[in-house]
């Protein structure tokens, strides 16, 4: 049986900041592409669906349980004709009622598009345009309501394309947060006391998905209660170093207090070690981990390209093997000039393979 996907979705690259991701861990079937984005530290979902003549995507959507919160929009081709979408159609679909419970249990409506017009033309002139591509919207989303129908985009496909518009908020820079200095003493601090409070719950009495809630939401608070005692609160600003640790602090104010400049050495020497390893973990990260080597060019300021001074003989630009064999031997006596084309021909013969 051929199990290659048969939906896709396709990201812009200028919404990378998004954070899109396929996630096949919460929904994996073959005609459901389900991917997350952030948006002001806010996840949000988006969910493809293609239905096939027997409806496999929706009985699964149907007999799985997935609670998701704040799904923007669920569409494609649903391959379901029904009257409530589709006027030139008389009839009701069953298979409606099971789509209906489904975007219900997501918070969805049905959209209605501006233009009401067919979204499938069939090729065989016997057999009438269709209505099979839908969209459901978020109930009570601020400027998502409806959505457009473009026949004249469809070319050569049956299908025509659908467009909706989804309002992204502004990006939101935070000003101040609560961190940890990374391999600091406040650091190992934080991991060791959340890890002793870990090895002290009893995890052998769950028995059921209430319980196992109830545990997760324990350890969130020992981590969240450990967080807020170790970590401390600092502002943001434009001057803000990833790479400062404590050895530069303390390094700062041993100088600021004995102005010495020894002390001044031995700060800067900090500053350059904590820098260097710094910039080494983080290359390694994005080198082995993300595996994105592109990313290291924002560190580097682009360069100019060196000049490159044309060779000229009388005037004229040595464009051509001859008009150079010509410049260099004018510029040499004649023994000089064997002398090269000898060492030339030598070093040609060396790169040559034994017969």
């Amino acid at each position: 049986m051929n199990d290659h996907p048969r939906v896709a979705i396709f990201i812009n690259t200028r919404l990378s900041p998004l954070y899109f991701s396929l996630q096949k861990d919460i929904i994996n079937h073959r005609d459901i592409f389900l991917s997350s984005f952030f948006n002001n530290s806010v996840i949000f979902w988006i969910m493809n669906v293609y239905s096939d003549s027997s409806h496999s995507a929706i009985k699964y959507l149907k007999d799985t349980e997935v609670n998701l919160n704040n799904l923007l929009i669920m569409t494609r081709d649903f391959n379901i004709y029904d009257s409530l979408w589709d006027p030139s159609y008389n009839f009701h679909s069953s298979i409606s009622n099971d789509l209906f419970m489904i975007t219900d249990s997501f918070d969805l409506n049905l959209s209605v598009p501006i233009n009401q017009v067919p979204t499938r033309y069939s090729d065989n002139t016997n057999n009438s345009n269709s209505v099979i591509n839908l969209i459901f919207l978020q109930n009570n989303s601020l400027g998502i309501i409806s959505y457009s129908i473009h026949p004249d985009w469809r070319l050569t496909l049956d299908h025509v394309p659908l467009t909706v518009t989804i309002p992204i908020s502004k990006k939101h820079i935070p000003t101040h947060k609560r961190t940890l200095i990374r391999n600091s003493v406040k650091e190992r601090e934080f991991i060791e006391e959340v890890i002793t409070s870990f090895t002290k719950i009893d995890t052998s009495k769950i028995s059921n998905i209430l319980e196992l809630k109830e545990i997760i939401l324990v350890w969130a608070n020992i981590v969240d209660c450990s967080w807020m005692k170790h970590s401390k609160f600092v502002n943001i600003t434009k001057c803000s170093k990833s790479w400062w640790n404590d050895k530069c602090n303390q390094d700062l104010v041993i100088y600021r207090s004995s102005k010495n400049i020894e002390s001044w050495k031995t700060f800067r020497k900090t500053v350059k070690q904590s820098k260097r390893e710094f910039f080494d973990l983080k290359i390694l990260e994005i080198a082995n981990k993300k595996r994105g080597p592109w990313k290291l060019m924002n560190w580097v300021n682009k360069q100019k390209i060196p000049a490159i001074k044309t060779i000229k003989y009388n005037g004229n630009p040595c464009l051509e093997l001859e008009d150079l064999w010509q410049a260099l031997h004018s510029s040499f006596n004649s023994a000089q000039f064997q002398s090269i084309n000898k060492l030339i021909l030598n070093k040609c013969k060396s790169c040559l393979p034994m017969e």
